[in-house]
């Protein structure tokens, strides 16, 4: 209604609705309904919607009782009681008849079709660790989305930093780092390297990532810890308690993912035996991660409908082996295996002493997803002396199966 659109003088007041538990009417159910409809649901909203029609997602939450879907198009009196409405249908006439309506009713209203004709507008928001980031930019709703992912994106990455009046919790994070790539490491994971005081890194982590730490973060290179009497790995659970417990805020940055040869569960226990808590953050494993990279599907239509990863650490003819070689030789999709290189000679014998062909295809990606990546194809019956021709050198994921030969001839990097 052109006699309550609000002067271009006067900005919109910003406001954070409660509406848990309350009565929202949403007319339309195209695709503004579909984009705003997992908000309201989220705010714990009892959601109405109005429309002969909805897009299948749409349908799908009225499906899971998620809103309630009345199919018809609107009548007078659908804003009883309610708090708040989202106006999205395509018929101008039934738009102008619901703005009065709620007009009358004292009902905040949004207009998708005609923003001066409303008493709401709808912020772009984002979300990061319990901060609701809501821009507002009048009429330029582009504008406010790309303020949005610029604050949204620093304060998730540490880039934008804002002081907390309230004493910060200590923590330990076990962070997954990736295949290498700095950019790969999770949202998450980036906040937390930002808030972190202590940093214990392996070498296969995205170390590009320790440069951008500030000085007063220590960074402690896990191949380096004095271990004296102790193994390597429990040196590292030491220190990740001995940090925490003098209250420091501590990130075990891994390569890959923390419980995908890892050993993040042995840190995560040893934690726990000291009542010291802490969380998860995945990473992308290198096991499926490298080989996209390198232009190699695990899995592929018609080709290979499963993929295994298994640790080469250790040798098949090795008694600490707990891997059946014999029933991965009977396999018919995809054998990726990681920590592998200097074993991958006794590993195509033993798979091919099990039945798997000799030709069987197989590609090694040398410190994938980096700049100094490279692949190196060979079969089963080859490869011992194609690393060695080749000179392929740990880190490197090993592909074995015919999804090598399945990936474009280019991929853009």
């Amino acid at each position: 209604m052109a006699e309550h659109a609000v002067p271009a003088e006067h900005p919109a007041y910003p406001v954070g609705l409660r509406l848990a538990g309350r009565r929202v009417v949403v007319f339309g159910g195209g695709q503004v309904a579909q984009r705003r409809l997992p908000a309201l649901i989220a705010a714990g909203a009892s959601v109405t919607l109005i429309s002969p029609s909805a897009t299948p997602s749409v349908d799908a939450m009225a499906e899971a009782g998620e809103i309630t879907w009345i199919k018809r198009r609107y009548e007078e009196g659908d804003l009883a009681d309610a708090w708040y409405a989202l106006v999205a249908t395509t018929d101008p006439v039934a738009n102008a008849a619901i703005s009065a309506e709620a007009e009358r009713t004292r009902t905040w209203c949004v207009r998708s079709d005609d923003a001066e004709a409303a008493t709401a507008w709808t912020p772009a928001t984002g979300h990061s660790e319990g901060v609701t980031v809501a821009v507002l930019t009048g009429h330029d709703p582009r504008r406010s989305a790309a303020v949005r992912d610029v604050v949204v994106e620093g304060l998730r990455d540490g880039s934008i930093t804002a002081p907390s009046h309230r004493s910060r919790t200590p923590f330990v994070a076990l962070v997954g780092g990736g295949p290498g790539d700095p950019d790969l490491i999770t949202v998450r994971g980036r906040r937390l390297l930002a808030e972190a005081d202590v940093v214990i890194a392996d070498r296969l982590g995205p170390r590009d990532l320790l440069s951008e730490l500030p000085p007063h973060v220590e960074v402690i290179d896990a191949a380096k810890i004095p271990y004296g009497r102790f193994m390597a790995q429990e040196a590292i659970n030491n220190a990740l308690i001995e940090h925490a417990k003098r209250g420091r805020s501590v990130v075990r940055l891994k390569g890959g993912d923390p419980f995908v040869f890892g050993r993040g569960m042995e840190e995560a226990q040893a934690l726990a035996a000291e009542g010291i808590a802490c969380t998860v953050v995945p990473g992308i494993s290198s096991s499926i991660s490298v080989p996209g990279a390198a232009g190699i599907p695990v899995t592929h239509r018609g080709v290979a409908h499963e993929f295994t990863v298994v640790s080469g650490h250790v040798a098949p003819d090795d008694p600490r082996s707990l891997v059946d070689w014999a029933s991965l030789a009977k396999l018919t999709g995809t054998l990726v295996v990681l920590m592998g290189v200097d074993k991958i000679g006794k590993i195509a014998e033993a798979l091919i002493a099990h039945g798997k062909s000799p030709d069987t295809p197989l590609a090694l990606v040398q410190e994938g997803t980096t700049a100094t990546q490279r692949r190196v194809d060979a079969t089963l019956a080859t490869v011992a002396e194609t690393v060695k021709a080749e000179e392929v050198r740990p880190p490197a994921v090993i592909v074995i199966g015919d999804v090598v030969h399945e990936g474009p001839d280019k991929l853009v990097k």
